[in-house]
């Protein structure tokens, strides 16, 4: 009888080594490399998991001819989820992988449940992490009920694929990828064979089927995928479900989509009857405190093409302990210690001495240069005590040299402020050309400079 063989693999691109090594000469990452035996059973040929339902209805593929190939859009699956539509781009694609990732107890499943029990779809919800009680609980708390939604909690990837082939589900979701096994891979649970081989057989069944399969994934304590890097790279989509625990809100975001934007946006707030989908995150984003509070400044930001109105939240105040501190809370610290620079060389004020701290209200993480413009606002009325009118919205790139840089989308920031009733807008003086009509209940202020948006604020 042969031997059981050891081999090491990435853990990062899965390229495997006949012994360890320190660095991997395929993707350049260190200590990356793990034991793996695989036993002669494993290396074996034999059927594997989604032959089971492939057998017969498979064939061959044949090369064919790029002119010939028809490229009609191909129908999209409704999932009765506005956000969820729209981060994968208009609906479910019929035969598309869906990697969803994200910390424990963020609401994957929830997510994942709460929208095939709306679905007339057949569904088969497969789960390896909770029995049928716990999860038909969990569907009494959310409140909907479904006659199309199969349970199977099992963790064999060869039993999984009988049961598909027994009730022809029209969708299927496995929670999670981490708990399946394959019988053709002598290895426990979880592991990068493991993760691998089951990945590439569900993908196998998608894309000969046209049956979309959704699969939920664990996240390492750097917030990457576990398991291999492969796997993000043979599935069609990846969601990052994210969110603080603190707030109720949660953000589903497209790392990678071959079937729509990456620069789509959901936001979810978080209930004891499940997930609600946020249809306007400007009114949740901003406080309702009518009283004029210095230290606050509404910027216009843009998350793909969705925009919404984010409240910027400075304080300053005199260091106490003689080293200022600076902090930042939804906003790159690096890119603060630059407009606070700025500040100071193009406009004369000095913070050198004074602690600034900085809040993106709402628990959000905003990456877009736009607010820079109401970041350095906010940080001025803090410091100088003023209140800013809660009727103006800034949007505006800050340049070292003090200059305001246009924006993308300045006609989608405007009409979002407008429909929420502000009445100044302070914007790039670029932009007022890309503009093809003028807003009818909205003032516009264009500037140069942050010299001039200061006046424009403070007089």
């Amino acid at each position: 009888m042969a031997k059981p063989k050891t081999v090491y693999v990435c853990d990062n691109c899965g390229q495997e080594s006949a012994k360890w090594l320190g660095r991997c000469p395929s993707c350049g990452q260190w200590n990356t490399y793990k034991e793996i035996t695989i036993h002669p059973a494993a290396s074996s040929p034999r059927e594997s998991a989604a032959d089971i339902v492939l057998s017969g209805k498979a064939k061959k593929p044949q090369p064919v001819l790029l002119r010939n190939v028809s490229a009609t859009d191909v129908p999209r699956i409704n999932l009765h989820d506005t956000e969820l539509n729209r981060v994968l781009g208009g609906g479910l694609v019929p035969g598309s992988l869906v990697l969803i990732g994200g910390e424990p107890g963020i609401g994957k499943s929830t997510l994942l449940l709460q929208t095939v029990l709306s679905l007339p779809q057949k569904v088969l919800y497969v789960s390896g992490e909770e029995s049928e009680a716990q999860i038909k609980l969990r569907a009494d708390r959310i409140g909907q009920a479904s006659d199309q939604c199969l349970l199977l909690c099992d963790t064999s990837l060869e039993q999984i694929f009988t049961q598909i082939k027994n009730t022809h589900p029209d969708i299927v979701i496995v929670d999670s990828i981490q708990t399946l096994q394959s019988e053709s891979v002598d290895s426990s649970p979880g592991s990068i064979t493991q993760i691998r081989e089951c990945t590439a057989a569900l993908l196998k069944f998608a894309k000969e089927t046209s049956t979309p399969v959704i699969i939920v994934g664990h996240i390492t304590k750097d917030g990457s995928i576990a398991g291999p890097k492969v796997l993000e790279h043979i599935v069609d989509c990846v969601l990052q479900f994210e969110g603080d625990r603190n707030y109720f809100y949660r953000i589903l975001r497209a790392h990678k989509n071959r079937f729509g934007s990456t620069s789509e946006l959901g936001i979810y707030e978080m209930r004891s009857g499940g997930l609600r989908a946020v249809e306007n995150p400007s009114e949740m984003l901003i406080s309702q405190n009518d009283n004029s509070l210095s230290g606050i400044a509404i910027a216009a930001a843009m998350e793909g093409v969705r925009p919404f109105l984010i409240e910027v939240q400075a304080l300053v105040s005199t260091a106490a302990y003689g080293t200022p501190q600076r902090s930042a809370t939804g906003f790159d610290l690096r890119r603060l210690n630059m407009l606070l620079a700025v500040l100071e060389k193009r406009v004369g004020f000095k913070l050198a001495a004074k602690d600034v701290f900085l809040n993106i209200a709402g628990g959000l993480r905003v990456t877009d240069p736009a607010i820079d413009l109401a970041v350095m606002s906010a940080v001025l009325s803090s410091n100088v005590d003023t209140p800013i009118e809660r009727s103006v919205a800034l949007a505006g790139e800050i340049g070292l040299s003090g200059e305001i840089r246009p924006v993308v989308r300045i006609a989608q920031r405007i009409a979002e402020a407008e429909k929420l009733g502000f009445q100044r807008f302070i914007m790039p003086e670029q932009n007022m050309k890309s503009l093809e009509s003028q807003p009818k209940h909205i003032e516009l202020v264009p500037v140069k400079t942050v010299t001039e948006a200061l006046r424009a604020l403070f007089g």
